[in-house]
Formats: structure tokens, sequence, C-alpha cells
């Protein structure tokens, strides 16, 4: 299975993807033999990958360097690029190759510290790939002096060097950045796309695969992890009985509290299961003595460790919240499509009697007020307002309509 089929719905950029990856190797082929350059090329050093969430911006990204550093025998033969099989594309998807480095944001930004090792290492030639990759997960996350950074990089690259920034829109990166790279801009993938994906690819039931698909209207990584994990698909019905249960303002603060307790239970999920084994990697890898005592002038790395592991707990919080939200924006455009009358499908069939039950009782402006309530709830947490008074600010309104 190639590392395209990770690519939901998107043919254009597939094939976008392909034709570059057939250049790219061409290019790294002839130099290796002495020959002569092709004149023209769909391979160039800077990648911009845009698309709302979901869509699959960090996946092409992934499958497109996977494509880079396949060492498949087929391409010889006239295959393309990106077997799947091979070490350079396993590797690459697993995010185990020595030439492929993952930048990610752990906090709400990404500093200019996390980036300089990267930057450095970017101007290397690769040590036993065929390209040098930096992909950049959370572009819009570079901070003015860490963008400053990846910019100076992607003005004069190395010769063999790739650089993949994912970004929700192209507005999101520095218009200096921007202009340097090749554009690529993903949709959201249909719902029977994505259903079709999780069948083949997780071997769901068609019936749930297609439930999960609707609920997160055609988010891939949430679509999949509704089909296969019942912890979220109860966190998700708690989530969406909250609009019922909001009668009196105390109701409202308890509903608020749930909900950022439920995220603060997955973040320290994630904490137990990464920080602990974090940390004692790092306490071999500096040479801790048996019994935890750490060598002198180690205490600074590990008080670094200590506070990307804080902002990384904060950020998983966050991520959570945002995933409710989205669930709630989408039961209320359901519940605005039973006022107007509509005849769009509708993601939350599961919670039918709740959604009749609100188009009856309210009216299509109020559910458009709470709409947007939800919306300056999201914004409050991009500013980083504390989320319990973020999110009990969003309950009330939510009452009041």
């Amino acid at each position: 299975m190639s590392v395209w089929d990770d690519l939901v719905g998107q043919e254009k950029v597939s094939a976008a993807l392909e034709a570059a990856a057939r250049d790219a190797d061409r290019l790294v082929t002839a130099a290796a033999a002495d020959e002569p350059l092709p004149e023209a090329s769909k391979m160039t050093h800077a990648w911009l990958f845009t698309g709302p969430p979901g869509a699959g911006r960090n996946q092409a990204a992934r499958a497109f360097a996977a494509a880079l550093q396949c060492v498949s025998p087929d391409r010889a033969l006239g295959g393309t690029p990106g077997c799947g099989f091979c070490d350079g594309c396993h590797t690459a998807l697993l995010g185990t190759h020595a030439d492929v480095t993952t930048v990610a944001a752990v906090g709400s930004e990404i500093l200019v510290k996390d980036m300089r090792d990267t930057v450095r290492k970017s101007f290397t030639s690769p040590a036993n790939g065929r390209w040098q990759i930096i992909l950049v997960e959370d572009a819009e996350r570079l901070n003015e002096k860490s963008a400053n950074a990846v910019l100076k990089a992607v003005e004069e690259p190395a010769p063999r060097t790739v650089w993949l920034l994912c970004a929700p829109s192209i507005e999101d990166v520095l218009p200096t950045i921007r202009s340097r790279c090749r554009h690529l801009n993903l949709s959201t993938p249909s719902v029977a796309a994505v259903a079709d994906m999780l069948v083949r690819r997780d071997g769901i039931e068609p019936q749930v695969a297609e439930a999960a698909a609707r609920a997160t209207q055609g988010h891939v990584d949430r679509a999949r992890r509704l089909a296969t994990d019942p912890a979220a698909r109860e966190r998700r019905a708690a989530v969406l009985k909250l609009p019922l249960r909001l009668d009196d303002i105390g109701a409202c603060l308890k509903a608020a509290q749930e909900l950022v307790d439920a995220a603060s239970e997955d973040a320290k999920q994630l904490a137990e299961e990464m920080d602990g084994k974090e940390t004692e990697e790092l306490k071999a890898a500096l040479g801790a003595a048996q019994g935890g005592r750490m060598p002198r002038g180690t205490a600074g790395v590990m008080k670094d460790l200590e506070d990307m592991q804080k902002r990384r707990r904060t950020r998983t919080q966050r991520d959570s919240l945002d995933v409710a939200l989205g669930d709630l924006t989408g039961f209320y455009r359901d519940v605005l499509a039973l006022q107007l009358g509509s005849r769009i499908a509708l993601a939350n069939e599961d919670a039918g009697d709740a959604l009749e039950r609100l188009a009856r009782a309210g009216s299509a402006e109020s559910t458009l007020r709470r709409i947007e309530a939800i919306a300056a709830c999201r914004e409050a947490l991009d500013r980083n307002v504390a989320p319990l008074l973020a999110v009990e600010a969003m309950t009330m309104a939510l009452r009041a309509g």
C-alpha cells in the first residue's frame, strides 16, 4: 500500500506530489551519476500545505517526505516513489528516519530555541537518505523570532534540503516565507471518503465508520479515534447532552467544570504515558548514577525538559477542549438546519431527540448566537484565557441564547 493511500479525498494534491517526487528522484539519480540535471522540474525546496482541521495537512507532508526518501527498486522500472514498504518509506512514516526532522508546537508557540538545532541541521547534507527534510507541523505557531530563523533557512537552502510547512491557511504564515514556498491547499474530504478509508485501512464496520465520519464532518483523525476508541464516544455523548442541562446558573458552572476536568484528564493521561519515559531517557543520556543522582551541570537541561512537558500538558488540555467545542458547534449547526428546514444531512443523527427539542424551543437567531458563543470561547482559549473562565462564559451564553 503506497504512501499516497493516506491522503483521503485529495486526488489533486496527490497527483502534484507524485509528480514532484518523480522529478526529485530524477534529480538525485542524475546528480549521483554525474549526468546533466533535467531542465524543468516540478520539485522545489520549500512547500506549504494548508487546509482546514482534519483535511490531512500533516499526513500529506509526511507522505511526501516518505516518497522523497523512497529507495524501492521499482523506481528504476518507472514506478512512482512512495511504495510504503521500503526502509526509506517505513522509517519516514514512523518518524524515525535520520534525515526527516519533525517540528511540532509543544505549547502555544514554537520558540526560537526549539528551531536553532533544526535550522542548523537543514544546512547539512543527508546522513544516509536521499534528502534532508524538515517538516514543521504547526507553522502557524512560529513566533516572530523562530519564523525569522526559518526564513533565513528557506531563503538560502542547502542543495538537498526540503522544507515542508503545514498551517491552516496561507495567511497564517509570514508573507516572506510563503512567497518562497510552493502552495498546496487541501480540502475537507467527503464523509463517504473518510468512511471508506476507515473500512479499508482500519477494518471498521461500515455502519460504525459512516457514523464516525458523519459525526466529525470529514475530520480524518477524529473520525478514526471516534470509530476505534469507546472512551472518545463516551466523551462525545456527554458533550452532546450538555445543551439540555443548562437550566440554571449552577448547572452552567457545573457543566463548564466537567468539560475542563475531562480535558485535564486527557492531558494527565498523556503526561503519564510520555513524561516519565522522557525523563528516564534523558537521565540515562546524561549519565545519571544509580539511585537517580544527576551529574553536575545538568540541572538546566532537566529544567528545560520539565518546562517543555508543562507546555505540552497545557496544549493537550486545550486541544481536548477544542474537540468538545467542535462537537458542540456541530450539534447547534444541526439544530439550525432543523429550524431553517434545510435538507442537509445531520451530523448528529444519534442525538435526534435532543436536536428536535431544542429546535422547537428556540429560534434560528438564538441558535446563531449560541454558535457565536462557542466561537468566542475558542478565540478566548487561543488568547490564553484561563480555560474554566472561558468555558463558564460560554455555558452562560448558551443558556441565555
